[in-house]
């Protein structure tokens, strides 16, 4: 079965989005060992699963060749298949990508029983409360960047409870940590 990744950049208080939704707080240029690593992460990577809020700005952005990314990044973005969970949205009108409603448990259990390489989901908010409510999130990389914003969207939804076992931290030259984690298992 596929793996489905969660990659967000967070807070170290914990958000994914500040206040009104304020994304000021991201670090702005990413070191080369950052880079490698992310590299590294997608490798594996042969789907990228998207809410339909942030695939309005995420893909047309990575098809204007985003200034600042090397073209091997823009390159497999765009050439990566994405698929849009949306309960609006009845057809993609992006190039290389599909859309998908309904129950997203169904969903995302299709998509990981499917033959390929792993998942990953970049977002938006309520997407990714959604997958972590539900318990289908299998490896978390958490980009803490070195800012609190006090408030905002939590990367935790309210109330829900998971218990994770850390399988590394690594701090990188421009002052982000990844914190990378799986659900714990019983034993």
């Amino acid at each position: 079965m596929r793996t489905l990744k969660l990659q967000v950049q967070v807070t170290v208080d914990g958000y994914m989005a500040g206040p009104d939704g304020a994304m000021d707080w991201v670090a702005g240029s990413w070191s080369d060992d950052l880079s490698d690593r992310v590299n590294a992460l997608t490798k594996s990577v042969d789907l990228i699963v998207l809410g339909r809020k942030l695939a309005e700005g995420f893909i047309p952005a990575w098809a204007s060749g985003p200034e600042g990314e090397d073209q091997e990044s823009i390159d497999w973005m765009n050439g990566t298949p994405k698929v849009v969970i949306s309960n609006t949205l009845t057809e993609s009108p992006w190039e290389n990508a599909t859309v998908a409603g309904g129950d997203l448990t169904e969903i995302v259990n299709g998509l990981k029983a499917r033959p390929g390489g792993d998942l990953i989901v970049y977002g938006g908010g309520t997407l990714v409360s959604s997958l972590i409510t539900a318990g289908l999130v299998d490896d978390y990389h958490l980009f803490v960047n070195p800012a609190a914003t006090g408030g905002g969207m939590p990367v935790f939804p309210e109330g829900v409870q998971r218990r994770l076992r850390l399988v590394g931290a690594r701090p990188f030259d421009c002052g982000i940590t990844e914190l990378h984690y799986e659900p714990a298992r019983d034993r």
